[in-house]
């Protein structure tokens, strides 16, 4: 019999039941998806195995909602760190990475590196005109 689950107050600060490895390779709605499926399995072993929970060690790291201002393109830095930068923001519901030109929004997505180059896909629009 499974033990009845403790609530908290803070956010992913309960007791763990399991833990498995996971990468973080791929866009971000490919790491999603993973997630969703490594959950699912997590489910199932746990109604199989009926593990018992074990409190969290340390201090819960809290982390805010990004917001669109966060997903500016970096000036400076390596091939390497722009390209994650662009996957790690490649999810529905996530604002792109993007960069400003004069009255333009240039998006970018679909990031892949070859030979210390990057290439993506990159959707441009105007800026919204501010409505006086």
């Amino acid at each position: 019999m499974l033990t009845a689950l403790r609530m908290v107050e803070e956010m992913d600060a309960g007791p763990v039941y399991a833990k498995r490895r996971f990468l973080l390779e791929g866009t971000a709605h490919e790491v999603y998806l993973r997630a969703g499926e490594l959950s699912f399995e997590l489910i199932r072993w746990i109604i199989k195995n009926e593990p018992q929970p074990e409190p969290q060690k340390g201090e819960p790291v809290i982390f805010k909602r990004r917001t669109p201002e966060q997903s500016l393109l970096p000036v400076f830095g390596s091939i390497k760190n722009l390209y994650n930068h662009i996957r790690m923001l490649d999810a529905p519901t996530y604002p792109k990475a993007y960069l400003e030109h004069g009255e333009f929004i240039l998006e970018f997505s679909g990031a892949n590196t070859c030979e210390g180059e990057l290439t993506a896909t990159v959707k441009i629009r105007k800026k919204k005109q501010e409505t006086t």
